[in-house]
């Protein structure tokens, strides 16, 4: 299966397992953008789990835990999906690119922001929420470099799918963590590690694509 220019390149849509999701899909009256709008609802019930996740190790801790991992989980399936459907499935419409962008800028934060709340540490909301503003960083350094005429760089370290993994192992991780740690802890390094990640992430993408513009403006 051949990428599309722009399209992020993700092995998981050559699994057999996934094209015949995506055509299951695509034969419902459902379009690439109802599954981008799915993809901020789970966001919003992933964020709703973290919010209340209790100080104490009770069972209700571990529950809202490992849910708010599977919501990240189907948050990151709508945005395969989407994409999926409206290429593989012949159901692309104009307005496509606005649902497949936007909704991400919205679920990012929502997650991560929510993510800080659980550290009973006094500034892990303002380490979340710098890891939301540079979530959206990368985003904006990709489509700021398309833009002006350069290629779209997913590169890493922290693209989105790297996010959404590293916080979906911290809630796996956390719910295990008072054995060791106070409640958060592991959701607070979690959120450092993606500061720090999409920071680089963010001078690797303007990095190439000022390298992209220098050469081809010659």
């Amino acid at each position: 299966m051949s990428e599309i220019e722009g399209r992020r390149p993700l092995k998981v849509r050559d699994v057999k397992l996934s094209q015949s999701l995506a055509r299951a899909l695509a034969n419902k009256n459902i379009t690439p953008n109802h599954i981008s709008i799915a993809s901020v609802v789970f966001a919003v019930f992933a964020a709703i789990c973290l919010w209340n996740v209790p100080a104490d190790p009770s069972r209700y801790k571990a529950t809202l835990l490992l849910l708010a991992a599977v919501f990240i989980q189907c948050r990151l399936l709508c945005n395969l999906f989407d994409g999926m459907v409206a290429i593989e499935g012949g159901k692309s419409t104009a307005s496509g690119e606005l649902f497949n962008d936007i909704p991400d800028r919205v679920a990012d934060p929502l997650i991560l922001i929510a993510a800080g709340a659980v550290s009973s540490v006094a500034w892990a909301s303002s380490v979340a929420w710098l890891a939301a503003l540079l979530a959206v960083g990368t985003a904006y350094t990709r489509t700021l470099g398309k833009s002006i005429g350069a290629p779209s760089y997913f590169q890493g370290p922290m693209a989105k799918q790297h996010r959404m993994a590293i916080i979906t192992a911290a809630c796996v991780l956390s719910v295990f963590e008072h054995h060791v740690w106070s409640s958060g802890t592991v959701l607070l390094v979690a959120l450092v590690v993606i500061c720090i990640g999409s920071a680089i992430t963010i001078a690797r993408r303007a990095r190439l694509s000022y390298q992209f513009l220098e050469k081809t403006g010659e």
